[in-house]
């Protein structure tokens, strides 16, 4: 079994950055792909940035593609987003979920394991 707790929401203006944390325990945080997904009210869950299990790709779409980063430390198995920027339409519950192989993919129902999600709220 593998937990994750995501870290990091809360109250942000419109301009700022935000940096997400995730921390994973249970199995071998090295296994796993990680993958950052965003939930607004009323709209489905989205795939915004993933990382291999090596770190050594990552991957991002939509809206924070070019103002995101994702990485990870594996030795403190953590995975971190961070946007800048922000757009009131970063507003969302984001999810960060692991799934055990290589890379991360787009596709929620392919991770195996999920958080519990932590509240972005972006304002004018």
């Amino acid at each position: 079994q593998v937990q994750l707790v995501e870290s990091g929401g809360g109250l942000l203006q419109a301009g700022e950055s935000l940096r997400l944390s995730c921390a994973v325990s249970g199995r071998t945080f090295s296994n796993y792909a990680v993958g950052w997904f965003r939930q607004a009210p009323g709209a489905e869950r989205e795939f915004v940035a993933g990382i291999t299990r090596d770190g050594n790709s990552t991957y991002y779409q939509g809206s924070v593609k070019g103002r995101s980063t994702i990485s990870r430390d594996n030795a403190e198995n953590t995975v971190y987003l961070q946007v800048n920027s922000l757009k009131l339409e970063d507003t969302a519950v984001y999810y960060c979920a692991a799934r055990l192989g290589l890379i991360p993919v787009v596709g929620a129902g392919s991770y195996d394991y999920w958080g519990q999600g932590t509240q972005v709220t972006v304002s004018s």
